[in-house]
């Protein structure tokens, strides 16, 4: 074996020193989620700065050639007793600021590590720590210290995606602080001995700042805080500000907007206090403020007391398939969404890992994700290795972080790119979007929820009926609060509640699930609908029903709405969703036996109040005068379009011009018609052409190549692609660069045998064939069974806690982040999304 230091001296060359954005991995494998603390540790490459397991760096040696890497291994110290400093070390911090990378904030480095680094040579794995450096030549050990020094000085990529710098406590100056009007009622409040001036509670007390009335807090998701007095105080009388009594310091006080419905700041608050004889430079603190109640509720997330199984002693499980992850701040809505999907088979097949190497992390992070879930390798027992008692009733996994994958699929969304928490459904269908966009060239697991539903309409006039398809992934289950079989308990409750009852109890509203299906199915009635057939606007019924059945069935329940004033909230409702599900009742039959069906013409384009046009059918013509359509009105008349409803189509994301066209060919029926039709045309050769009116041969002076960018096309084609290629690419993600050079990646199967003609229509088009076919669904019978679900706790999709339960060789399990266990009492009644898989007959 050559000497260490002529083997670091042939290499020295490829070490380098890490320079201002360079991107070091030195906190997870690019190709696992083995990091510094596991078995074998961690070798970060000393030249690309990527981290491989122990299990990985052979391989990335011999794809890459490269030699030399930094070895870095952590052992967990023992934890400290969080208020005992006898040891010589002063005791941990407990945050005060809801915030995160900020001083005072949450600490997300808590586990604290003793570290060894050392330089391995490959492929003898010869080792050389700082002591070896020192006896080698200056410029060896130089350049290999810098760059030891240097990587581990770096910001970890993993580090900072989790670090994103959030502060929570930032509040604004209330717009009625100024001129907040006060009553010259003549009340003063004492110092102390407060109560709620209709229930007597004596706790979350509320003063409002223009008439001095004392009122309780409102009432939190457990039934716990307040009775909603000073709300009602406020919708009763519009007076806007209050201050909660026990938070008052010289230092200021938590003020509260209703209007803004926000947590502010009021600049005026020690005029405000003397005016009902508050002293603020004498008053002290009583009660914790609302930013105590939350940083304690967030460092109690993750704990069962806060999961509907918190009264029965659970059975940590490990291995494949039920590995836990972690919660990297209000990411459990993303943790339960990828634990169900990497229970689905089409899902499963796509985490089968790719060793090759690339100057780009060589595992995509999708499988990457499902591998360490699915492995096993990561499903092991975590306990302290400082305590000597260990309690395997309540342990943690090692689990997997999923930076990477988070930092990806958030990547450029105003949501799910932050630490907040995101509704889980929303992420659903973003992800599956995700997927839609970069498997177009291959397999696609997102298939597996893909169905088509037929909408019937009738119109009542006629009685001749439309029949449209649109793909969706979704079923979204209306909750009927009327349907409710314990109306007389709620009304009780409720009743004594307003009575100022403090002793009621919280009764939850307990619905059938077939009247959920049944409030799904029954027919729309659509009160301003286009009829084709007596062109006019006149009644019609929609009815929904599925025109295929996908492999599995994701049931949304609506829990959340709006209350009569706009304010978000969540209905808490008990349904008896059934373990299997017959939807056979619901499958579409198409147009009947002797139906007709309404006339396929667009409706008649609305005219400018300049122009007199005759000829529109059932006003000034008759049949056989067809001059509304002739090419020469095309050119000097345009539809008059609700703009209001092509301005919310546009905002949604789509093109205008595909806007335009849902607008004018539902006659300006509405958001939901207009709606519809875009889910049904998304996937039409011209979907994004301008909008042509029947018997016109083109849009008003211009033609579907003419609005492409040709500083995009120029871009496209500098990439190596044909100028019909960068067209067709530009043309199917309506001209924005960024998307149609992600589209043209992803459909490279379809390019390379492309056939465009001149004017960027392809030859099949311009010969006049069947456009391609529709988007690919599965079908087969309707029955289901229950296989998992996802539940929340919390009074709104932005705040709380998910936790999914999962069916696992019929045991349910319950996945709660890091924590995965035997389910004792699965509540499936309460949960959120239920997804199904079809059962084989």
């Amino acid at each position: 074996m050559a000497d260490v230091g002529e083997v670091l001296m042939s290499v020295l060359s490829t070490i380098r020193v890490p320079k201002p954005g360079d991107r070091v991995h030195k906190d997870e494998c690019a190709l696992s989620f083995s990091s510094p603390e596991s078995e074998g540790g961690l070798y970060v490459c000393m030249n690309s700065f990527l981290g491989f397991g122990s299990q990985y760096v052979d391989r990335h040696h011999a794809r890459s050639g490269q030699r030399a890497y930094l070895h870095i291994t952590r052992t967990r110290k023992a934890k400290e007793d969080d208020n005992n400093s006898g040891s010589g070390h002063p005791p941990k911090k407990k945050p005060t600021r809801l915030a995160i990378g900020i001083e005072g904030g949450f600490d997300v480095e808590q586990d604290q590590y003793e570290e060894d680094v050392k330089v391995v040579i490959l492929p003898d794995r010869q080792e050389v720590t700082s002591e070896d450096l020192a006896t080698m030549p200056d410029v060896v050990r130089e350049r290999v210290s810098l760059s030891m020094a240097g990587i581990m000085a770096a910001d970890s990529v993993s580090h900072t995606l989790q670090v994103q710098q959030w502060d929570g406590e930032v509040r604004q100056e209330s717009r009625h602080a100024a001129d907040l009007k006060q009553l010259d009622n003549g009340v003063k409040i004492p110092p102390s001995g407060w109560r709620c001036e209709v229930c007597d509670l004596q706790e979350n007390l509320w003063m409002n700042l223009t008439d001095g009335k004392v009122m309780c807090g409102r009432r939190y998701f457990d039934g716990s805080g307040g009775n909603n007095h000073a709300l009602l105080h406020f919708q009763e009388t519009g007076y806007p500000l209050a201050v909660k009594l026990g938070t008052i310091t010289p230092d200021g006080a938590d003020v509260y907007s209703y209007d803004e419905d926000d947590m502010v700041l009021d600049s005026k608050l020690p005029e405000h206090l003397a005016h009902f004889g508050i002293d603020m430079m004498t008053m002290e603190k009583t009660e914790r403020t609302m930013t105590e109640l939350e940083i304690a509720v967030n460092q109690r997330v993750g704990e069962w007391e806060v999961i509907q199984e918190s009264g029965t002693t659970l059975r940590p499980l490990f291995g494949p398939g039920l590995t836990g992850m972690k919660n990297l701040g209000n990411s459990c809505y993303l943790n339960s969404v990828m634990q169900v999907l990497f229970t689905v088979p089409d899902f499963q097949s796509k985490s089968v890992p790719y060793f090759s190497y690339s100057p780009h992390p060589p595992l995509p992070p999708f499988s990457k994700l499902g591998y360490g879930l699915l492995s096993g390798e990561y499903s092991k027992p975590a306990p302290d290795p400082g305590d000597e008692n260990v309690d395997f009733q309540n342990l943690n996994q090692i689990g997997i972080a999923p930076r990477m994958f988070k930092a990806l699929v958030g990547r450029g969304h105003p949501e799910f790119s932050t630490n907040r928490q995101q509704d889980a459904q929303e992420f659903l269908l973003h992800f599956i979007n995700m997927v839609e966009r970069n498997c177009r060239s291959g397999p696609n697991p997102s298939e597996a929820f893909r169905f088509l539903v037929e909408e019937r309409i009738v119109c009542q006039q006629s009685q001749k009926a439309k029949y449209t398809q649109r793909v969706d992934y979704i079923v979204q289950l209306p909750v009927p609060m009327d349907q409710a079989t314990n109306t007389e308990e709620l009304q009780e409750a409720e009743h004594r509640r307003e009575e100022g009852d403090s002793s009621a109890p919280t009764v939850r509203a307990q619905i059938p699930f077939t009247a959920c299906m049944a409030a799904l199915s029954e027919p729309e009635i659509l009160t301003d609908f286009w009829s084709s057939a007596v062109q006019a606007k006149t009644t019609a019924t929609k009815t929904t029903r599925f025109a295929s059945f996908p492999d599995h069935l994701v049931i949304q329940i609506k829990k959340f709405t709006f209350g009569l004033d706009w304010v978000p909230k969540k209905l808490d409702v008990s349904i008896d969703v059934p373990d299997t599900l017959d939807l056979s009742a619901l499958q579409a039959t198409g147009q009947q036996p002797g139906e007709e069906l309404l006339p396929e013409v667009a409706p008649p384009p609305l005219m400018t109040p300049d122009v007199e046009v005759k000829g529109i059918l059932g006003s000034h013509g008759n049949e056989e005068d067809d001059s509304l359509y002739s090419p020469l009105l095309c050119q000097s008349v345009s539809p008059v379009l609700d703009d209001s409803t092509v301005s919310q189509l546009c905002e949604m994301g789509f093109p205008m011009e595909a806007c335009r066209k849902a607008v004018y060919y539902t006659g300006n029926t509405g958001i939901d018609a207009a709606m519809n039709w875009i889910m049904g045309h998304m996937d039409d050769p011209d979907f994004s052409a301008p909008l042509v009116l029947p018997g016109c041969s083109s849009g008003p002076g211009t033609t579907p190549t003419e609005s492409l960018s040709e500083e995009h096309l120029a871009t496209i084609v500098s990439m190596g692609f044909s100028r019909d290629q960068a067209t067709k690419a530009l043309r199917a993600t309506s001209n924005v660069l960024d998307r149609a050079v992600d589209w043209i990646f992803s459909h490279l199967d379809d390019l390379e045998s492309m056939d465009v003609s001149e004017g960027g229509r392809s030859a099949a088009e311009s010969e006049g064939r069947e456009p391609p076919p529709g988007p690919r669904v599965r079908d087969g019978p309707g029955k289901y069974e229950l296989f998992a679900f996802i539940s929340h706790m919390g009074t709104s999709t932005m705040c709380g806690h998910y936790v999914c339960h999962i069916k696992k060789d019929q045991q349910w399990v319950i996945f709660n982040d890091q924590k995965v266990c035997a389910s004792e009492k699965p509540p499936k009644d309460l949960g959120y999304l239920y997804f199904y898989r079809r059962v084989a007959e």
